[in-house]
């Protein structure tokens, strides 16, 4: 009965160390660009160490001098290499990549079967990775591949697919890769949309006080930033020939340009060895302009990416982290064709002239872009490790594949894999600046209101405070923001996101650049526009405009303002004031307009015409009548006017049928304009307005316009949801 008791007691105790048990993740790193993305994850492994236990493979070009011997800076982070395999047969051909991997599968069968991880973390295209993957899945070993799914120009194409196929779990970094996962009938339940991890580290380290001093460490004390240009060209291995002739072209047109230029060896593909004999025999290690190195430390070389005037060549950081930062980039060759990019990159696939190269140079040299997000928003590393956790170990170990339908392909929705796209909403008003986290459907996640500051300085910093908020926020509500949509009163350039001239409702808001500061700060590219065109932008979303091709909306507020969609496209204008409706003129002689002319529709329906008149009323002692109820003491509003009307106040229903005259005849106006197909009446007078003006529209359109509807708007929110509608028509269509 006792060694029953015993056996009982030593089976609970195994079950709680199984269930205890930490999950033994080995991460192998082969060359210098695939640790900058691993690193984060490694340092966020090595953080729980309740959770996981962190094993270090290292292979590949690591372990060889003339590529920098870059293990070293594994060890500086403190990271114990469990293993160094030398897997690199030298050669730098076709033969010799052939012979690595075939080397490295030698190899690794007895460091897997020591170290017997439940996972092995592997990441991108690389040769040594498909040695990896192929290895691991033969051992019955599960991988999680991060980047799969992404669509480049060369070989890595190939491999890249082929690790996916290999592999059991996915963390990608865009929308489009886990569609091409999908595709690939990939289990949606084991796709992870993480983003980029190297962007955790790279937008947490960005805006630092010393780059200057990183700079001229490479580069020399008298260089600038932005007035030096980095260079990294790698091999194209299905082209060596081609990509050796452009490398030489691109050398020419630098050393042309005459600027200071950090230039980096060519990693370790066939084709490098031919690349560096161009280097050397134009001198380049020797030239004053030159700094070429064989490696630059992840910190300090995102530091002279972000401080750069321009990046040439076509490595995949110039298509990826540089936009981080709107560094212009020139892309030369076809290694990194179907990848998805910014507005930062300049592509020049047909390089096959000196000039061609140069004229790229002058284009791009020194300019700045807004900062994309394409590839990640600085939450990798806690996706990630969320996802490893979620991990059963008991579940099969064989793959299963889904077969998705081709049309329309939409991930499920997994907490914990999936995120909601959303835009970040702001609504600057005369009163009360407005914040909200917006869906994709147009539902409002979490909104955030504060008085809207009477000075610029105090404004800026209160709408990025804000911001800052919600970006934190939307991590923890599942939401990833794909950009900011900013709605404000006033003329807007929306093309460089500048406020031309503010109403007089908003003090220190003309000639304002929005856009930069917001997307500097955010890592996000930014929309801006005023508030009129962001309401009709919210109905063509959200709205009664939706699915109508030529409509007007009108906003019947403090003021009176709207925007015009036509053929689907909303109407700015050549000076950007098209659709300012409130100040179509409707008498010669009417009251002052606040615009300073006379007889506009604003003048007389705007809510603080109405104002102005009830005040007048009052005055008159001509206001109220029996069934009011109103303190002495407060103040009196359009609302007062349109209650006493309603209770058979003669001089107040005059007033009001005056306005809705105005206002009926400015949409008429508009009528035989533009022909819409709809009007649609928001803001807190449209509930009022809508019968009135159906009426002047019947009695005084043309014929072919009288039966145009009038309809008032259902939309809680316009201008939010207009400003949102921005960022989700556009940042999700986004293709370069």
């Amino acid at each position: 009965m006792q060694r029953g008791k015993e056996r009982m007691e030593r089976t609970k105790t195994e079950d709680e160390n199984q269930c205890q048990r930490t999950l033994r993740v080995c991460v192998a790193t082969c060359n210098r660009a695939d640790y900058s993305k691993l690193a984060p994850i490694m340092f966020g492994i090595k953080n729980h160490p309740d959770e996981f236990d962190l094993e270090v493979m290292v292979l590949g070009s690591h372990l060889i001098d003339d590529y920098g011997n870059t293990f070293r800076m594994i060890e500086q982070d403190d990271f114990d290499i469990g293993s160094k395999l030398h897997t690199i047969v030298r050669g730098e051909d076709e033969a010799a990549m052939v012979e690595s991997v075939g080397l490295a599968l030698v190899k690794l069968p007895d460091v897997l079967q020591r170290l017997r991880p439940d996972i092995l973390v592997v990441h991108g295209d690389r040769f040594d990775a498909l040695a990896l993957a192929t290895a691991a899945a033969l051992m019955n070993i599960r991988i999680l591949h991060l980047e799969g799914g992404e669509v480049s120009g060369t070989i890595d194409d190939s491999i890249r697919h082929a690790i996916s196929k290999l592999a059991h779990y996915h963390a990608c970094c865009t929308r489009m890769a886990e569609q091409h996962l999908i595709a690939m009938c990939e289990d949606h339940s084991r796709i992870l949309l993480a983003g980029c991890p190297s962007y955790d580290k790279l937008l947490s380290t960005n805006h630092r006080d010393d780059y200057m001093d990183t700079i001229k460490s490479w580069l020399g004390d008298t260089v600038q930033q932005h007035d030096y240009i980095v260079a990294l060209q790698h091999p194209v291995t299905t082209d060596i020939q081609q990509s050796v002739k452009i490398y030489g072209l691109m050398l020419d047109a630098l050393l042309s340009f005459n600027k200071k230029t950090l230039i980096l060896f060519p990693n370790i593909d066939a084709g490098s060895k031919e690349m560096v004999r161009v280097m050397r025999k134009k001198s380049i290690e020797q030239h004053p302009n030159f700094r070429a190195v064989k490696h630059i430390p992840f910190e300090q070389f995102i530091q002279m990416l972000e401080h750069a005037g321009c990046m040439i060549g076509n490595s995949s950081c110039g298509v990826r982290e540089a936009g981080a930062f709107g560094t212009p980039v020139i892309n030369l060759g076809t290694r990194q064709t179907g990848r998805e990019t910014g507005e930062n990159v300049l592509h020049v696939r047909d390089a096959d002239t000196h000039n061609k190269i140069y004229h790229a140079l002058e284009l791009q040299f020194g300019k700045r872009y807004p900062c994309s997000k394409i590839y990640g928003d600085g939450n990798a590393v806690p996706r990630i490790l969320k996802f490893l956790r979620a991990i059963d170990l008991d579940e099969p170990l064989q793959k299963t594949f889904c077969f998705p339908p081709v049309k329309d392909s939409i991930s499920q929705d997994i907490d914990h894999i999936l995120e909601t796209q959303s835009a970040l909403a702001i609504d600057l008003g005369g009163t009360n600046l407005r914040v909200a986290i917006v869906s994709m459907r147009g539902k409002i996640v979490k909104k955030y209101t504060q008085p809207n500051p009477k000075n610029f300085d105090s404004r800026m910093q209160l709408i990025l405070k804000i911001c800052a908020d919600a970006m934190r926020d939307a991590v923890c509500l599942n939401c990833r923001i794909l950009g900011v949509g900013v709605s404000t009163g006033g003329r807007v350039n929306p093309q460089e996101g500048v406020v031309l001239h503010s109403t007089k409702l908003i003090q220190e808001w003309s000639s304002v650049d929005l856009r930069t500061p917001i997307s500097d700060a955010l890592h996000l590219p930014v929309w801006v526009d005023n508030d009129g065109n962001c309401a009709a932008l919210a109905e063509r979303k959200f709205g009664h405009g939706k699915g109508v091709e030529n409509f007007v909306t009108v906003i019947t507020g403090t003021g009176i303002g709207g925007g015009i969609i036509h053929h689907n496209e909303l109407i700015h204008g050549s000076t950007f004031c098209a659709a300012e409706l409130g100040h179509i003129m409707v008498s010669l002689e009417g009251p002052e307009c606040s615009c300073g002319s006379r007889g506009c529709i604003e003048a007389y329906a705007s809510g603080m015409a109405l104002q102005k008149e009830a005040k007048r009323l009052h005055d008159e002692d001509l206001l109220m009548v029996e069934g009011m109820d109103m303190k002495l003491t407060e103040p009196i509003t359009a609302a007062h006017l349109i209650n006493a009307a309603r209770l058979g106040n003669y001089n107040a229903d005059a007033v009001l049928k005056k306005a809705s005259t105005a206002l009926g005849v400015g949409i008429v106006n508009i009528l035989h304009i533009v022909n819409p197909t709809l009007v649609i009446l928001s803001g807190v007078l449209a509930s009022y307005y809508q019968d009135p003006v159906q009426h002047v529209i019947s009695e005084r359109a043309l014929v072919s316009a009288q039966n145009i509807k009038v309809v008032k708007s259902e939309l809680e929110e316009p201008a939010l949801l207009g400003a949102a509608s921005m960022v989700l028509d556009y940042a999700t269509r986004r293709k370069y």
